[in-house]
């Protein structure tokens, strides 16, 4: 067998119906559109989101209340506790450890630690932002938060 060979299956491949070619087409004058009315004009019929008449969907729900800032900055939050179960005592916690032990999926994702749990190991904190309360437990713990916290 060669590429000149190759063939569509029988009865897959239909011509497409050329209207308005003259009487003897059998698809002559009106193209198949029928006599008068919107749909046998060039253009003619209803766009999408036409419901017969009746107020379309998109304007009967209502408008969605406030607003979303272009400017708004997403954190991924890690407690304390889970700093408390994946690390040891002197150990430095940023994007590349949090990322090795599997708390977050990419190193550079922003992130801030909260203060749910308890710490008792001394770790030092190298993330994006630390709440006051996660602070305080660090330093009490022993361990220190760095810039740019």
């Amino acid at each position: 067998m060669e590429l000149k060979d190759l063939k569509p299956a029988e009865g897959s491949r239909k011509n497409r119906k050329r209207v308005g070619r003259g009487p003897a087409s059998g698809t002559g004058k009106t193209s198949g559109r029928g006599m008068n009315g919107q749909k046998s004009r060039a253009g003619g019929g209803k766009g999408p989101g036409f419901e017969g008449g009746q107020t379309p969907l998109a304007r009967r729900l209502p408008k969605l209340p406030g607003f979303t800032s272009i400017n708004r900055v997403e954190y991924l939050p890690v407690n304390v506790k889970r700093l408390e179960e994946h690390f040891e005592a002197g150990d430095v916690v940023d994007g590349a450890s949090l990322k090795a032990k599997g708390i977050i999926k990419h190193e550079d994702a922003l992130v801030k630690v909260l203060g749910d749990g308890e710490l008792t190991k001394a770790l030092t904190i190298k993330v994006d932002k630390v709440s006051a309360s996660a602070k305080a437990k660090i330093e009490a713990a022993g361990g220190k938060v760095e810039e740019p916290c």
